[in-house]
Parts: C-alpha cells; sequence; structure tokens
C-alpha cells in the first residue's frame, strides 16, 4: 500500500472545514446571524469583523479539525456530517490562541505579529470573546445535521475538553508566576494533559466518535490511545522551539523559555544541571519575558544539549509514539474502515517527523 503523506491528508480536510469556517464570517456579505440595523456604524463594524477574521484567515494546520474528520471516515460516516463541528474546533483554535498569545506575550502566530501587536489588548480580548461566540453557534447549528440529542453531545464534550484545556492554562500560568522549579515530568504531563492530550487528540477523536456513533468503550479507548500521542505530540513542539525556526515562520527560537514555560526539557536541565550553571539557569529563570536576552536564552538552550535534556526529550517522543502505535492497533480495531484508518495512522509519523 502506498505510503500516506499526511501533508496532504491535512490539506485536503482543510479545503472542506475551511469552507465551512468562511460562511460564519464575513466575506462579500456579513453571514446572516450576524445581520443586524447598524449601517450608520458601517466603518465599526467593518473594523469588529477584521480584528475577528484575522487569525482565522491566517489559518493553522487544521489537526485537530481533520481528527474530528478523520475519526468518522475511519467510522465509515460521511466526514461531512463532521465539517461544521470540525470548523468549530478551528475557532476554538484560533480564540485559544488570542488570549494565549496576550497571556504568553507571544511575539507571532503563524509568522505574523500576535494579534495584540496589531490591536489593543482590550480589542485583542474582545476579538477572542468573539470568536468563541461564533465557534458555540457553529456548534448550536449543528442540529441541522447532526438532530439534537448528537448535537448536545458534542457540545458537551467541547465544553469538557474546554474546561479541562484552560484549567492547564491556568496551572501552567501559576506556575510560571511562581517561578515553580521542583516539577517532574508527572508536573509537566499534568498541564500536557489539558492543554494537548485532551484538546489536540482525544477531544478531536471524541468529538469524531460521537458524530459517528461510537459507544462508551470505544470512545474511552481513544483516550488510551491519544494520552501518549497528545504528550508526544506536546514534548516534540517543546523540542521544536528549542531547536527550529518552524520552516522560516518564527523568528525567535527559544519561545518557551523567554516565556518561562515549564517544558519536560527544562525539568531535567534543573535536575541534573551542576553547580555554576544551575545557578545561572535559576537566575535567567526568575526573570521576565522582557528582562531575559537572547544570549541567556541560548546559554539555557546550549546546557539542554550539554546535560541531555534535548536527548531526554527526544527518547520520550521515541517512547510515547512506540505506546501510542501499541495503543492505536489493539485498543482502536474498531476504526476499520478505508482509507481512513491508514490515514490516522499516518497522523502518528507526523507528529514525530514533522518541522513545524
Amino acid at each position: 500500500m502506498e505510503k500516506i503523506d499526511f501533508k496532504n491528508v491535512l490539506a485536503e480536510k482543510k479545503e472542506i472545514i475551511w469552507k465551512e469556517y468562511q460562511k460564519y464570517l464575513p466575506g462579500s456579505t456579513k453571514p446572516a446571524y450576524a445581520q443586524d440595523r447598524i449601517q450608520e456604524y458601517k466603518a465599526e463594524d467593518e473594523f469588529f469583523w477584521k480584528t475577528i477574521s484575522d487569525y482565522p484567515e491566517r489559518q493553522g494546520k487544521y489537526i485537530r479539525g481533520s481528527l474530528i474528520m478523520l475519526a468518522c471516515e475511519a467510522m465509515g460516516v460521511d466526514e461531512k456530517k463532521a465539517a461544521l463541528t470540525a470548523a468549530a474546533m478551528q475557532a476554538s483554535e484560533d480564540w485559544i490562541l488570542i488570549h494565549d498569545d496576550l497571556e504568553d506575550g507571544s511575539l507571532e502566530r503563524r509568522g505574523k505579529p500576535a494579534l495584540h501587536h496589531i490591536y489593543s489588548m482590550a480589542q485583542t480580548i474582545n476579538a477572542g470573546d468573539a470568536l468563541h461566540i461564533v465557534m458555540w453557534k457553529m456548534l448550536r447549528d449543528n442540529e441541522k445535521i447532526l438532530g439534537t440529542e448528537k448535537t448536545f453531545k458534542v457540545m458537551d464534550e467541547m465544553n469538557k475538553m474546554l474546561m479541562r484545556t484552560t484549567l492547564g492554562q491556568s496551572v501552567e500560568i501559576k506556575w510560571i508566576e511562581e517561578n515553580k522549579l521542583d516539577l517532574d515530568d508527572k508536573d509537566v504531563f499534568f498541564v500536557i494533559g489539558g492543554k494537548t492530550t485532551y484538546y489536540t487528540i482525544c477531544g478531536p477523536l471524541r468529538l469524531g466518535g460521537i458524530i459517528s456513533g461510537m459507544n462508551e468503550k470505544q470512545l474511552e479507548a481513544l483516550f488510551e490511545f491519544g494520552v501518549p500521542l497528545g504528550r508526544c505530540f506536546q514534548i516534540k513542539d517543546d523540542l521544536l522551539d528549542l531547536t527550529s525556526d518552524f520552516e522560516g515562520l518564527k523568528k525567535q527560537v527559544g519561545n518557551d523559555i523567554f516565556e518561562g514555560k515549564r517544558t519536560l526539557m527544562l525539568m531535567h536541565l534543573l535536575k541534573n544541571a551542576k553547580g555554576n550553571d544551575l545557578e545561572k539557569v535559576k537566575e535567567i529563570l526568575e526573570k521576565h519575558r522582557e528582562e531575559k536576552s537572547m544570549e541567556e536564552v541560548k546559554f539555557i538552550i546550549d546546557k539542554m544539549h550539554e546535560y541531555d535534556s534535548i536527548k531526554y526529550g527526544e527518547q520520550k517522543v521515541e517512547e510515547l509514539k512506540n505506546q501510542a502505535l501499541k495503543a492505536f492497533e489493539e485498543k482502536l480495531g474498531f476504526l476499520s474502515h478505508k482509507p481512513g484508518r491508514a490515514k490516522l495512522k499516518a497522523a502518528i509519523d507526523f507528529i514525530l517527523t514533522r518541522k513545524k
């Protein structure tokens, strides 16, 4: 069987999802649900929609929405039934990133300045809030496609997923603010559990599972597969932050160190660095983002190489990939329809080998 390039799968799904997403954003006319009588404030209305549409129009990889559709495809259910849910999933990513970039003080997003570097902080928060509202509108409109029962099951799953995601964000911010240094792998995986494991892998697959009629045992099996794959995804992302410019999309290497994020590699370094090296790392971590220099960030990255923290992360990625493959083969036999199953398996290799 010919090897599947998951990038092509993402491109194929993105086209379908974006078509749905655009229906809820202004094109030649405003979407029907947003029509109102404010013609005398046309310029203000256009500015509002411009801020909302900025991140959606930049378009990410659409991994989460694609997984929703692939779960349906692998169950033998028409993927188009999941297109609107997938668009809502992408809207959730966009509003979360707007707020996340502001909270983290990020400089860029998808190769362009982060939204709060284009508009005011207040307008940026409002744009994220508005996209959040758009997301729930999409999910509510699912009733025409899925019927009432499945629509509310999908909404309940989205609610659980987003609550766990925001909990993970809260904990991560808290530990950064407290400059907490005595964390281990379990602590790091707790944050990853909400921000990536559930939000990026398990949740999207379960949304597709609900749409395609999976039973509770099957939905639970998706967690057994998604946990190692989600951890693998996040650690790979953190490694890329230390070693890559994301194929030219990111000017600043070591952004997580600037932000003070508690990654697996940073915790490994804090446990293994000695003497003056350890003291200097701690000293740098005490500083706020704007106080850190590129030289200081590079010092930490160099020490991560010296103390095998990068290697430790790479070994964990490989280990977790193997766990995910084992769970895929042993627990997810019900995802049997081709080529959906093969496309899902290709996603595992993509996560391990991606460059951005």
